[in-house]
C-alpha cells in the first residue's frame, strides 16, 4: 500500500503493485474465505461452530443508513487494536481493512461480497469504505459482543493484546525468515496490496 495521504477510500496500490500472498497474510495471523453464498452457507454455519462464534449481527456501513456516517467512518480509520478478534463477513458492498505488517508497513485488504476474514487480536488495523462508500458486513463474535477499539496513539506495546501478538506472529515469523522456514514465498495471491 502506498504512504499517499489522498482520499482513504481509493485503491493506495503502489506503482509498481506488490500484491501480498495468502501465506504473507496467515504469517500475520489473518484468516480469509473467499465464495460465500449468504446468511444460509453451510460454510458460514461451520465456521460459526468450529470457531465459536455464538453471537451475530449485521451492519449497514454507508451515509443513508449509518447516522453519523462522516463521523464513525474516521473513527474506524484511527488505527487500532482490540482485544478480541475483529471477524466480519462481507455480504454487499465493498471496503478496506489496512493491517500492518511485521515491519510497520501497511497492507490493504480488499473485502468484497462473500468474503469472510479475522483480524487476529492485538493487530494495530483500520477500516474504511471503498469509493463506492457501502458495505454490509456481518459481525461476529465469542460470546456477548465487544467492540472496542483501543486507539494506537493511546496505548504501548506493552498492552497484553499487542504483546500476545506481537509474540505469536511477529516475532515468530521473524525468526522463521531469520532460519528460512516460513511459508510466505509462491505466488498465491489474494486482494491484497502491500
Amino acid at each position: 500500500m502506498d504512504d499517499s495521504d489522498a482520499d482513504q477510500r481509493e485503491p493506495h496500490k503502489k506503482s509498481p503493485n506488490e500484491p501480498v500472498s495468502k501465506p504473507a497474510l496467515v504469517d500475520l495471523g489473518i484468516i480469509f474465505w473467499e465464495g460465500i453464498t449468504g446468511e444460509d452457507d453451510p460454510r458460514l454455519d461451520e465456521i460459526k461452530k468450529e470457531r465459536g462464534y455464538t453471537y451475530t449481527d449485521v451492519c449497514n456501513v454507508c451515509p443513508d443508513k449509518l447516522p453519523g456516517y462522516d463521523t464513525k467512518i474516521k473513527s474506524f480509520f484511527e488505527e487500532h487494536i482490540h482485544k478480541d478478534e475483529e471477524i466480519r463477513y462481507c455480504m454487499e458492498g465493498s471496503g478496506y481493512f489496512d493491517i500492518r505488517d511485521g515491519e510497520d508497513k501497511w497492507i490493504r485488504i480488499h473485502l468484497q461480497p462473500g468474503d469472510m476474514i479475522v483480524l487476529p487480536e492485538g493487530s494495530y488495523h483500520r477500516f474504511t469504505c471503498d469509493s463506492d462508500d457501502y458495505i454490509k458486513a456481518m459481525r461476529l463474535f465469542v460470546g456477548e459482543p465487544v467492540w472496542t477499539p483501543y486507539n494506537r496513539v493511546d496505548i504501548t506495546e506493552e498492552e497484553e493484546s499487542r504483546k500476545k501478538y506481537v509474540d505469536t506472529f511477529i516475532n515468530k515469523t521473524k525468526k522463521a525468515k531469520t532460519e528460512g522456514i516460513v511459508g510466505t514465498e509462491g505466488n498465491n495471491e489474494t486482494k491484497v496490496e502491500a
